[in-house]
C-alpha cells in the first residue's frame, strides 16, 4: 500500500470512542496501511462525549468556516483535529453546534435514536467531502465504516458526481452488525432529495431502517467488506447479489493480509 492515499470515514473510532468491531477496524485498518507506507486520513464525528481535553482536540481554522446546506437550513461546519498518540495519526472530526454538541452519541440516556440522526448522517457526508476538497486530497480509496456514514458513498455518486478530486477514488463499504432498531426519520428522503438526488437512487429511505441505509450504501460503493460474522439475513442477500466485489468477514487478528491483498487486487485493480 505504499504512497496510496485511503481516506477512512467512521461513525466511530478508537480512542476517541469504546471498543466495538466498527471503532476497532476503524483503527486496525489505518494503522496498517500507515505501517505499509501508505498516506491515510480519518474522519469521524465529534461527539460530545468525546473528551477534547483529555485527547487535545483542536480546531483547524482554515479548514472550518464553511456553511452546510442541510434540508434549506445553513449549518456551520467545524473542523477539529487530534493525533492518535504514538501511531503518528491524524484524526479529523467534523462538528456543528446542533448536532453534535449534546453528551451522546447516536441515542439518548433511554436508548432512543435521536430525531435528527437522519440529518447528522446528511451533514457528516457533505462535512467529511468539502473538508477533503479544502485538503486538496485526492484518495486512491474512500473507505466507509458505520451507518452514520453510510450516506457518504451516495452523496460522492450522486451530488459530487462531478467533483474531479474524487473522479479516480474507489468507495469500498464495510458492512456490521451493528444496528439499530426501527427507522430514521420518515421525512429523511426528501431531505436527500433537496441536494438534488434522484429519488429513483434513494427509494429504500422511504422506510430509512438500518438495513435500507446499508443497500443505498452498497448501491453506490465500487467494493464491500463484511466486517461482522454475522449480518441480518436480507442484509447479507443483498449484499451477495451486488455485482462488486466482497470480502467475507476476518476478526481483528486476522484481518491485515487479507484487507491489503482486496485493496491491491480488487479494489484498485
Amino acid at each position: 500500500m505504499k504512497d496510496k492515499r485511503i481516506l477512512y470515514v467512521s461513525s466511530e473510532v478508537v480512542p476517541y470512542l469504546p471498543e466495538t468491531e466498527i471503532s476497532s477496524m476503524s483503527f486496525e485498518a489505518p494503522k496498517m496501511v500507515n505501517k505499509q507506507g501508505g498516506q491515510i486520513r480519518i474522519f469521524m464525528p465529534r461527539y460530545g462525549n468525546i473528551n477534547e481535553r483529555r485527547h487535545q482536540l483542536h480546531e483547524v481554522i482554515r479548514l472550518s468556516g464553511i456553511n452546510l446546506v442541510i434540508n434549506d437550513l445553513d449549518m456551520p461546519l467545524i473542523i477539529k483535529v487530534a493525533s492518535i498518540p504514538k501511531e503518528r495519526i491524524q484524526v479529523y472530526f467534523i462538528d456543528n453546534e446542533e448536532y453534535f454538541k449534546r453528551k451522546a452519541t447516536l441515542t439518548d440516556e433511554d436508548g432512543k435514536l435521536f430525531d435528527d440522526n437522519d440529518e447528522r448522517a446528511i451533514f457528516f457526508a457533505k462535512g467529511v467531502i468539502e473538508t477533503v476538497k479544502k485538503l486538496n486530497w485526492s484518495p486512491d480509496i474512500i473507505h466507509v465504516n458505520g451507518w452514520l456514514a453510510s450516506l457518504l458513498p451516495l452523496y460522492l455518486k450522486e451530488f459530487y458526481k462531478n467533483e474531479p478530486l474524487f473522479t479516480e477514488s474507489k468507495i469500498v463499504t464495510s458492512v456490521y452488525n451493528q444496528s439499530f432498531e426501527g427507522t430514521l426519520d420518515k421525512d429523511m428522503i426528501n431531505k436527500v432529495k433537496f441536494d438534488n438526488v434522484d429519488e429513483s437512487k434513494i427509494e429504500s429511505l422511504a422506510n430509512p431502517t438500518y438495513t435500507n441505509l446499508m443497500k443505498v450504501a452498497i448501491d453506490h460503493s465500487d467494493a464491500l467488506i463484511k466486517g461482522s460474522s454475522e449480518l441480518p439475513n436480507e442484509l447479507d442477500t443483498y449484499l451477495n447479489a451486488a455485482d462488486k466485489p466482497v470480502l467475507d468477514y476476518f476478526p481483528l487478528e486476522d484481518f491485515a493480509d487479507h484487507y491489503t491483498e482486496f485493496y491491491n487486487t480488487k479494489v484498485l485493480d
